[in-house]
């Protein structure tokens, strides 16, 4: 099934709306999924077009601060893992954000139900070199990251 939504335009239904998008992430054009959680009549709640077009609104902002998150999470896996003290390439030393830029790719964003949490919620995955099954996934509260871990994070 079909839809042509005013906010998030023609989206597919599996299980699932979603639809593929295409969006800056530093200067790159890059072709990611846009899931929104929601039933199969496609009616969404006012919340998730909210949290959409603030996390649209913000996004040139928000990058940076992705990436400064993403930075700190790799480096206390590492330390967790051991890998500061015993060497794994899968997990080399990493200083800047530009460093890590060349370690994940952007993957999707996850528009979940509104009544999950207060604030508006959006997920984020990426792929990346270190964790290749689980990948990396963000939860935004309000366009702050609040959670960094594997990809069920943003789900």
């Amino acid at each position: 099934m079909t839809i042509n939504d005013a906010i998030f335009g023609e989206l597919e239904y599996d299980f699932g709306w979603s639809r593929v998008i295409t969006i800056d992430f530093f200067g790159n054009a890059t072709e990611i999924d846009l899931i929104i959680d929601g039933e199969e009549d496609g009616q969404f709640d006012e919340g998730q077009y909210t949290a959409y077009n603030s996390l649209r609104g913000n996004w040139n902002d928000l990058q940076l601060n992705l990436l400064n998150s993403i930075l700190t999470y790799y480096n206390k896996k590492r330390q967790e893992l051991g890998y500061d003290i015993e060497l794994n390439e899968n997990y080399p030393v990493v200083e800047t954000t530009n460093q890590i830029l060349e370690m994940i790719s952007l993957d999707g964003i996850v528009v979940p139900y509104a009544d999950i949490f207060e604030a508006r919620h959006i997920g984020i995955t990426f792929n990346c070199t270190w964790d290749t099954e689980n990948g990396l996934g963000l939860r935004l509260l309000d366009e702050k990251v609040t959670e960094v871990g594997y990809q069920d994070v943003a789900i």
